[in-house]
């Protein structure tokens, strides 16, 4: 019987240095497509299919279906399962994920026929207009919590620490959770730095933790506007990344209340939107 793919996949590889070649066996992140589809009523759709990182792929599921407002808890879903092979020996199709509603009904899937196929990199996978979150009627972050700088200098640290099969690949992103004190809730890996995030969301939403209010997500990378709305949709009022903002991420981030943070190294940062929610020695 097929076994679900790792999240590491060996390969031999030929290095090259001061002009010798030697060879050896390194270790990849698995990037592999996970299609995920819809039932509801007797009804079967496929809504996404996406290059992922074998791992959480339930937590995946569940956060994208809620990050993009298909879901509003996980009360609505009855069932997440493996698609099993119509072949008489019963097997599990990894790549294929079922998710049972409990509705009678699909939701209306328009706003997601763009995700049928995404890249695990290209971040193509989120609505990218501000209108259509205000259609969807998602309401901006109240005020709070405060966080010292000190303790925001020290969350990319925190975060390649925990990331242990980057330690082993060299090929992947996280999306941490942190506590205004610094501590570490969760993290999760993944190529694509939307897929990590939404697993973090999908686990919280699975365990009736959202919103996360009270939380900050640290990203490897850039922050883009898919992590912004997928950050809105979990509630989470601040934003820290290792890298730079899109002007979308910045302007989404202001009229949602959300604080930004980018280039997170060392001692310094940027502050794009909420810097009351940063606070400094005086």
């Amino acid at each position: 019987m097929k076994t679900p793919a790792g999240s590491k996949t060996k390969n031999r590889v030929w290095v090259v240095e001061n002009g010798k070649v030697r060879s050896h066996t390194d270790s990849l992140a698995t990037e592999e497509p996970l299609e995920i589809r819809l039932i509801a009523g007797g009804v079967r759709r496929t809504v996404a299919v996406t290059m992922r990182t074998p791992g959480n792929d339930f937590e995946l599921a569940a956060g994208f279906l809620h990050t993009e407002g298909v879901i509003a808890s996980r009360h609505d879903i009855r069932r997440i399962s493996y698609c099993v092979n119509p072949d008489t020996d019963g097997s599990q199709r990894y790549n294929i994920l079922n998710v049972q509603l409990t509705a009678d009904t699909l939701p209306d899937l328009a706003t997601l026929e763009r995700h049928f196929y995404t890249s695990s990199a290209c971040g193509v996978c989120g609505k990218t207009s501000l209108e259509a979150l205000r259609l969807r009627g998602c309401s901006a972050i109240p005020p709070g919590p405060a966080v010292s700088a000190q303790i925001l200098c020290t969350l990319p640290e925190k975060l390649r620490e925990s990331q242990r099969i980057f330690q082993r690949t060299g090929g992947l992103h996280a999306a941490a959770l942190f506590t205004p004190f610094g501590e570490l809730l969760a993290v999760c890996e993944d190529v694509g730095r939307h897929n990590a995030l939404d697993k973090l969301v999908g686990s919280a939403l699975l365990s009736d933790r959202l919103p996360l209010s009270d939380c900050i997500l640290m990203v490897s990378g850039r922050s883009s506007f898919e992590i912004l709305q997928k950050s809105l949709a979990a509630g989470i009022p601040i934003v820290c990344a290792v890298s730079a903002a899109s002007s979308l991420a910045v302007q989404l981030a202001e009229e949602f209340g959300i604080t930004l943070i980018g280039f997170l190294r060392g001692e310094r940062f940027n502050v794009y939107s909420g810097i009351d929610r940063v606070r400094t020695n005086p």
